[in-house]
């Protein structure tokens, strides 16, 4: 009997749950229909909104503090702090377009923008990643000489940057080239040495480095504007000893070279007793080379402002770039200390003599 009181009790159950479900859709059809133009309405905002336009809006630039990016053993901390500075952009959708009006935004068409014909997102993030890397030893390099560290150079590394379309190879961006044809690469001029004495149409062994894994390539020898190469471009990296450690933290989504020259002086600084911020803000950009010198970048007016927004005292710019910042302080009237550099050494010095 208890069986079936159950049974029964089941049902009803699920009678009543068919009835709350069927109400419910009768709702959901009914506002449809009498709202249906307000939900078309919903749709086309959000299509519209979210709908990517062939141009890319650059909104200025902020800092990147790089008091928690540095970690050395037995270091001096900085009273005042290095920033890193950056360009802010992104795909234009119809609001944003509109908004870049008033905003004073910079509008470009992706048209305009000159990339690789062969390049890809993968292919060129890989590629930022690589420059961080290159920045990142040339930073801890100049650093620790200019501090009197001792710091060892063991080797020079190899590692893939671009491909070419009409490379025949199945190398790819960021492989490390250990040897080609048995012998060992040790600078530029090992590779072209190797190459200069086959024919075109050989093809070449190359040993790799990928993923902490050795494995044989390949690539084939072509014809390039009469010269014989392999097709590859390479950017060189270091493998070096150094008494006081160092670890930097950037994310696997921060990339590129710009940020070498200020990564450079946030080392150096760390490493001596003295602090050079004396406590000022200190903003900047440019690349560096293994010798100190200070490159040239882009977007430094977008680099400025954002400078100028976060009430920096001193901004640092490359030599080469130092003019246009310059207009742009002196069109918008930014109070802010410009300083054009050369050299790591001059940022140095700079700072030491105030």
């Amino acid at each position: 009997a208890f069986h079936k009181i159950k049974k029964r009790g089941e049902s009803r159950d699920l009678s009543t749950r068919h009835i709350m479900i069927n109400k419910l859709y009768e709702k959901v059809v009914r506002f449809i229909k009498e709202e249906y133009k307000f939900i078309i309405l919903c749709l086309v905002i959000l299509i519209v909104g979210l709908f990517p336009l062939p141009i890319r809006l650059y909104m200025g630039g902020g800092i990147i503090n790089l008091e928690d990016r540095i970690e050395i053993e037995n270091e001096y901390k900085e009273n005042g702090s290095f920033n890193l500075a950056y360009v802010r952009e992104s795909r234009a959708t119809i609001p944003t377009y509109l908004l870049s009006f008033v905003t004073n935004w910079d509008r470009v068409k992706i048209s305009d923008v000159k990339l690789d014909e062969n390049d890809n997102t993968k292919d060129m993030w890989k590629r930022e990643q690589l420059y961080l890397k290159e920045a990142s030893d040339n930073a801890i390099i100049n650093a620790y000489k200019l501090a009197g560290e001792k710091i060892a150079i063991n080797k020079e590394v190899f590692q893939i940057l671009y491909i070419d379309l009409k490379a025949e190879t199945n190398l790819m961006i960021g492989d490390e080239i250990i040897s080609i044809d048995g012998n060992v690469i040790n600078n530029y001029d090992d590779i072209g040495n190797v190459v200069a004495n086959k024919n075109i149409g050989d093809k070449v062994n190359i040993l790799i480095n990928r993923d902490d894994k050795e494995k044989e390539c390949y690539a084939i020898i072509k014809d390039y504007d009469g010269e014989k190469k392999i097709g590859i471009s390479m950017l060189k990296l270091y493998d070096y000893d150094i008494e006081r450690d160092i670890d930097l933290k950037f994310s696997n989504r921060e990339g590129g070279s710009s940020g070498g020259f200020m990564l450079s002086l946030a080392i150096y600084n760390r490493l001596i007793e003295k602090d050079i911020t004396k406590g000022l803000k200190i903003v900047g950009t440019g690349t560096i080379d293994s010798l100190g010198n200070v490159g040239e970048i882009g977007g430094v007016k977008y680099k400025l402002k954002g400078a100028v927004k976060n009430k920096a005292d001193i901004f640092f710019v490359p030599e080469a770039n130092y003019l246009e910042a310059m207009n742009e302080k002196d069109e918008h009237g930014y109070k802010i200390d410009i300083v054009k550099v050369y050299t790591l050494k001059d940022a140095i010095n700079y700072l030491e003599s105030r």
